[in-house]
């Protein structure tokens, strides 16, 4: 079996502090898991007063949870560590003057916003999304080695 970085990148993209992407490694299928259901499949307890959508997820969970070597957890937003992609991406830059002040704009709170703004104003949103989805699929092609998985572009 051969999985798709496409979903791959995709499923670590909508990774958030409420919901988890685990890979099937059977399968090759992204699934998405809130942490609340997560939690609910630990602790082992029949929850039949979910509603139906959510009787599946938690299937899915338990999947999760109770089935070894089956599923694998996706690279999360601490995995990817997207503030030193931001800072690569200023020293990538060969100009001084944009480098500098895209580096003044990541530090403190509210960096990310005042990032977001700098590229767009000193247009260089479009390389910066190029850098960010090259550096997205190194981490996909990793965790792709890492799990001894074939993979496909």
């Amino acid at each position: 079996m051969k999985v798709k970085l496409e979903q791959i990148i995709e499923g670590m993209e909508m990774q958030s502090e409420e919901s988890r992407s685990f890979l099937n490694l059977k399968t090759g299928e992204v699934v998405y898991v809130s942490r609340e259901v997560l939690t609910i499949a630990e602790d082992d307890d029949e929850y039949t007063h979910l509603p139906e959508w959510q009787q599946d997820e938690l299937e899915t969970a338990k999947a999760i949870v109770f089935t070894i070597n089956e599923y694998a957890s996706l690279p999360s937003s601490f995995d990817i560590n997207e503030y030193n992609m931001m800072e690569d991406f200023c020293y990538s830059l060969s100009d001084h003057q944009k480098r500098d002040l895209l580096l003044n704009s990541i530090h403190g709170k509210g960096a990310f916003r005042r990032f977001k703004d700098n590229i767009q104003q000193l247009e260089v949103s479009d390389q910066w999304y190029a850098f960010r989805d090259q550096k997205y699929k190194e981490i996909a092609i990793e965790f792709c080695k890492s799990k001894n998985l074939d993979y496909i572009e």
